[in-house]
């Protein structure tokens, strides 16, 4: 280095090479590396057409039109982010299908059908206790499915004010879980005595509400 200058084709192009992969530019500029010279210039005809087309995707199918238009086929792509979704939920976070540790087929089997059953009720609980949680339940439907998607007014405010007007908090659907995994089964012995019984712990609003939307009572004993 002279003068606070690279020199040298080498150490120049490590240095470029660098910017390049940061911005990931590359395929728009012509570069030209000597040992004391750096000549950068723009691929401004394909610059221009890849401009042209920003903002552009194309979605095929193979459904017929008559059964899918195009703005349907716009909002089925994007709800595959509730597919992916439960995917995640299968494969890591909640169900744990990941890795399967299992050495016969059927039985690999059996363990994949229980977690997708068990992701078939996870989509029947969001449902139900979106009362519960920061869930949209009416979400408006955009006019033009290509526009970003928009909460309703009743999501925002659970999400600014966190908690109902009865005072109780908004949960995520984990955390609601997580919440619910609180309500305990005691073995209570009086004193004195051998007799015991069972009792629960007193559930809070959010877990008595939660069975109610469910529509079923909080149990003594796991069935």
């Amino acid at each position: 280095m002279a003068a606070g200058r690279l020199t040298g084709a080498g150490p120049i192009g490590v240095e470029v090479g660098k910017v390049i992969a940061r911005y990931k530019t590359a395929k728009h500029f012509d570069v030209t590396i000597t040992d004391n010279s750096l000549t950068v210039a723009r691929k401004q005809d394909q610059i221009d057409v890849e401009a042209a087309l920003d903002g552009f995707y194309v979605l095929r199918t193979a459904v017929p039109a008559a059964e899918l238009d195009a703005p349907a086929v716009v909002s089925a792509y994007k709800d595959l982010k509730y597919v992916e979704r439960d995917f995640r939920s299968i494969k890591s976070d909640d169900l744990d299908l990941r890795p399967v540790f299992h050495r016969l087929e059927e039985r690999v089997k059996a363990h994949v059908l229980i977690c997708m059953l068990a992701c078939y009720l996870t989509w029947h609980l969001r449902r139900a206790w979106a009362p519960l949680t920061y869930t949209d339940q009416n979400p408006p439907a955009p006019a033009n499915p290509v526009t970003p998607a928009r909460r309703s007014a009743h999501a925002q405010a659970k999400a600014s004010c966190q908690h109902d007007q009865a005072g109780q908090p908004y949960y995520s659907f984990r955390g609601l879980l997580e919440h619910l995994a609180t309500l305990t089964r005691n073995q209570v012995r009086f004193a004195g005595t051998t007799a015991e019984i069972l009792m629960l712990a007193e559930p809070t609003g959010a877990q008595r509400q939660a069975f109610d939307l469910i529509g079923d009572p909080i149990p003594l004993t796991l069935k």
